[in-house]
């Protein structure tokens, strides 16, 4: 008994130790962390947005800031400390410092750089579930990945994704809405997930999805290729958390895990299927000509072909892309219209211009179609996809940056340290945008900062679908608003909210994969 009483002692103090080994240790590590950033103001948290459960708990004060505190907080941040970068600073369970950043032109400095400020790959696991891609690689990698996978991006490809865009709007109004003088939606993104998946299914990978043939299981699936889609995109978080060995321990993680199969199923005989067609001169669509760019012929010597792991993981990355935030980015696009029907009429009266005799819009006529453009672009503004853009820094360096006083401040970088683009505080910056939480489309008809706009990214990694998002967007505005009015559904449990709730209730939204709208209750009138 004494003896156990004494190893358990021993224990206690040799636990005790190590415990307060670490937490000197700790203190140290983050003593010289501030010290190396020249105690740049900012945050100081116990856990760091990096760990799981940092990301996991909402914001609370000294334990973490919340997965999604950039979106919620924008430009605040920066505007309660006069600097347009900060830091934030925490130390379990290790010491970790993030600068995070709304300076325009520092922003331009570090996208701009290709070796200086990689991107941080760890970060970006949950987007590798089906295989290595352009968004997960950097150095010889990616230059391989873009070479192959850029020249998809065409202006012929454009016009497809206009002329499909269209097809899709048509098939809408002629099928599913018609009869329907008044069409009301319980949540915007019930209409624009499925058509911005038919819209990638054909002018992506050359596979036209009716209104009404998504609703059919293809023979040996047990999911439509939506809803494969739906719910891998929304249980990505879940296949990085959740080991293989325990998704199949409740019915949400088996879903996710039967959609992952689908999904890997689906993409697989896309390629088997277009490997064994005829190509065609006249195939534009993103698939074909990636599997063109692929081919023995159009590489280089010594160059290596994307393995179909490769290809599939590039596929499923388009399709996040080309699906996921155009959906939300046209949701959120709605919803402001009809929250401002001054600007809805504005657009309508627009378009009426350009297209006086009422017909259908071309590809040709996008350039003339500037104030649905606007529109989109507004929005990308008020409602980024991605609220932050994290990189590291691979060497000691400096910003100089202007404070709120007009003083140069020069902010001191180690190497090693995260930096973080903060694209909300960018983008509600009002050293850049006049009334920054205020919906004006025509601040992009005119002369506007165009490196303070970075929905899409910039620099040598910016995103190559933009024009693809672009063309989508505007042809769903264009075609959509010329025919038919939208509001705001009257929901008499609301009765009593004043404008500003009602307003916050309606643009509400989350951060996860991409920024997405809580629910959006919408209302369609055709015009007469």
């Amino acid at each position: 008994m004494i003896i156990s009483g004494l190893s358990l002692n021993t224990l206690a103090i040799l636990v005790g130790s190590v415990a307060a080994l670490r937490v000197v240790q700790s203190f140290l590590d983050l003593r010289r962390l501030l010290r190396s950033i020249n105690y740049l103001p900012g945050y100081r948290t116990i856990l760091g947005s990096t760990t799981i459960l940092g990301n996991v708990l909402p914001q609370t004060p000294l334990l973490t800031l919340g997965h999604d505190h950039s979106w919620r907080l924008k430009h605040a941040p920066f505007a309660e400390r006069g600097l347009d970068i900060i830091s934030a600073v925490s130390f379990w369970p290790n010491v970790i410092g993030i600068l995070w950043i709304a300076d325009a032109q520092t922003i331009k400095d570090i996208v701009r750089s290709r070796g200086r400020f990689p991107k941080p790959l760890d970060l970006y696991a949950s987007l590798s579930s089906f295989g290595k891609n352009i968004v997960v690689s950097e150095g010889d990698e990616w230059k391989r990945y873009r070479k192959i996978v850029a020249p998809m991006f065409s202006d012929k490809n454009n016009r497809l994704v206009w002329d499909a865009t269209m097809q899709v709007m048509l098939e809408l109004f002629d099928t599913v809405w018609e009869g329907k003088d008044e069409v009301v939606i319980d949540h915007c993104v019930d209409l624009t997930q499925p058509l911005a998946l038919f819209v990638i299914g054909a002018a992506g990978f050359g596979r036209p999805i009716s209104w009404k043939e998504d609703s059919v299981i293809p023979s040996g699936h047990q999911m439509t290729f939506r809803d494969a889609l739906h719910a891998t995109l929304q249980g990505i978080v879940i296949k990085v958390l959740v080991p293989t060995w325990a998704m199949g321990f409740t019915k949400g993680f088996r879903h996710t895990r039967l959609a992952f199969d689908e999904l890997q199923r689906y993409l697989t005989e896309m390629i088997q299927e277009r490997k064994g067609s005829e190509r065609k001169e006249d195939d534009h669509d993103l698939l074909s000509r990636l599997l063109a760019a692929n081919d023995d012929e159009n590489l280089s010597e010594g160059e290596v072909k994307l393995s179909d792991s490769e290809l599939i993981g590039n596929i499923f990355i388009l399709m996040v892309a080309g699906h996921e935030t155009t959906a939300h980015s046209l949701a959120f696009a709605l919803a402001l219209l009809a929250l401002h029907p001054d600007k809805q009429e504005e657009l309508y009266q627009h378009i009426k211009r350009v297209l006086p005799d009422g017909r259908i819009p071309t590809y040709d006529d996008m350039p003339s179609l500037g104030y649905s453009s606007a529109v989109f672009n507004e929005a990308l503004r008020m409602f980024p996809p991605a609220n932050s853009v994290p990189k590291s820094s691979a060497e000691n360096t400096t910003f100089t940056v202007t404070d709120v006083d007009g003083m140069k401040r020069t902010v001191t970088v180690p190497q090693g340290i995260i930096l973080t683009l903060d694209i909300t505080g960018l983008h509600y910056n009002p050293k850049y945008w006049e009334d920054p939480y205020t919906f004006k489309p025509e601040r992009f008809l005119g002369d506007w900062n165009r490196d303070a706009f970075l929905p899409f990214s910039a620099g040598y990694r910016a995103c190559v679908g933009r024009k693809f998002s672009e063309t989508e967007a505007a042809a769903v505005l264009t075609i959509l608003i010329s025919r038919y009015t939208v509001s705001i559904k009257d929901e008499p449990q609301f009765a009593g909210e004043t404008h500003e709730q009602h307003k916050a209730r309606i643009l509400d939204a989350r951060s996860v994969l991409t920024l997405a709208p809580t629910r959006l209750p919408l209302v369609f009138k055709r015009r007469t």
